[in-house]
């Protein structure tokens, strides 16, 4: 069973930083890509980040997407099954539900079978 667990989402002003944590079952943080996504309101749903599974062939094992890159960064904590997105410099057009997705595939290029159930993410002017 895949299990994806979003949080850390809240309000901020302009130019502050968040820290979103996704935790998953062991199974689906060894074996499934990872991914972050976000839905500003009103649009459509936006790939932000990504990590392979572990035994991935793929290089590089982690995608930033070029709109937040440099402003966001992904990373993994092994021993907590958990991944996180790391926001810096937010802007108020970073508004929007951001969400986990796990990918059967294994490699961040591949479909996003899993999703949670998402966290808000507020930046105010």
């Amino acid at each position: 069973q895949v299990r994806l667990e979003e949080s850390g989402g809240g309000s901020v002003q302009a130019g502050g930083s968040l820290r979103l944590s996704c935790a998953a079952s062991r199974r689906t943080f060894s074996r499934n890509a990872l991914g972050w996504f976000r839905q500003p309101p009103g649009k459509e749903r936006e790939f932000l980040a990504a990590v392979s599974s572990p035994d991935s062939s793929d290089d590089p094992s982690t995608f930033v997407a070029a709109s937040v890159k440099g402003r966001f960064t992904m990373f993994r904590d092994n021993a907590k099954a958990t991944v996180y997105l790391q926001m810096n410099r937010l802007k108020p057009e970073d508004t929007a539900v951001y969400y986990c997705a796990a990918g059967d595939d294994g490699s961040w290029r591949g479909l996003y079978d899993y999703w949670g159930q998402g966290t808000r993410v507020a930046v105010s002017a």
